[in-house]
C-alpha cells in the first residue's frame, strides 16, 4: 500500500480540502489560480498533498498556507518558484529568513523627452540620430530606461570608432536568441491554461542566460586570441 494510501494518510486527511475547495478558498485574492496551476506547483514542491485511496488530492492547512504565500510572491515580487520554494522550506523549518518587504510606494516609469535623454546619457544628436537608424533605439516622442542604457553604450563605444551602424549585428543577434527561446518554448505557450504561462515565464529567462553564457565563453575564447 502506497503511503498516501495508508490508514494513516486517510486519517490524517480529516480536516483537509480538495482541490475545489482550495480554489473557492484562494481564487478570490489570485484570479488566475486554477486546478492545472494547483497540480503545478504540487510538481515544483510548493505543497505536498495528501492523496486518497481514490487518488484525490488532499490539502492541508499548512498547504493552504504555503499556496497563498508563494502566489502573493510570484505576484507581487515576481520570484522564481525555485527561491519561494526554500523560502517556504525554510520557514517551515524554523528560520527566520524573512520574504522581501512589499513596495509601499509605486512609480511610473521614468520617461525622457529627446532632449532629456540626450543630456542623459551626455550624446550628441548625431549620435542619436544614428542609433534611431540602425534600429537600436526607437523613434518616438519619449524614451525609457532601456533606450538611456542602450544610449550610454553607444557614447562609450563611440569612443572608440564604434558606431550604432556597427552594433546593428548584435541587435539582430539578440533577436535570433530571443526566436529561439520562443521556438522552445512553443509547446507552453500553445497552452491556454496559465500553470504553463507560468512556467514559460519562468523558463524564458534562463534559457536566455544560458545562451548568454555560451556567448560569453565564445567571445572570451576570441579574445584570448586576439590578447593573449
Amino acid at each position: 500500500m502506497s503511503p498516501a494510501a495508508s490508514p494513516r494518510g486517510r486519517a490524517s486527511s480529516t480536516g483537509y480540502l480538495s482541490i475545489g475547495q482550495v480554489l473557492a478558498r484562494l481564487t478570490p485574492e489570485f484570479s488566475d489560480l486554477s486546478a492545472s496551476k494547483l497540480r503545478y506547483l504540487e510538481v515544483q514542491g510548493i505543497v505536498t498533498p495528501l492523496r486518497t485511496e481514490s487518488g484525490y488530492r488532499k490539502f492541508s492547512p499548512l498547504d493552504v498556507d504555503r499556496l497563498r504565500t508563494a502566489l502573493t510572491l510570484q505576484r507581487d515580487h515576481y520570484m522564481p518558484l525555485a527561491r519561494i520554494r526554500e523560502y517556504l522550506d525554510e520557514q517551515q523549518q524554523g528560520g527566520t529568513v524573512a520574504p522581501p518587504a512589499p513596495a509601499s510606494i509605486v512609480t511610473a516609469p521614468r520617461r525622457y523627452r529627446r532632449d532629456e535623454l540626450l543630456q542623459a546619457a551626455s550624446a550628441p544628436a548625431a549620435l542619436l540620430n544614428d542609433a534611431v537608424r540602425a534600429g537600436l533605439v526607437p523613434a518616438s516622442e519619449s524614451y525609457d530606461e532601456k533606450a538611456l542604457g542602450v544610449l550610454r553604450a553607444l557614447v562609450a563605444l563611440d569612443g572608440h570608432g564604434i558606431q550604432p551602424r556597427h552594433v546593428r549585428g548584435v541587435r539582430q543577434a539578440a533577436e535570433r536568441e530571443v526566436a529561439l527561446v520562443e521556438s522552445a518554448l512553443t509547446p507552453l505557450l500553445r497552452r491556454m491554461d496559465a500553470a504553463s504561462r507560468a512556467r514559460a515565464g519562468e523558463l524564458a529567462p534562463e534559457l536566455l542566460r544560458r545562451l548568454d553564457e555560451v556567448r560569453t565563453a565564445f567571445v572570451h575564447a576570441a579574445l584570448d586570441r586576439i590578447v593573449p
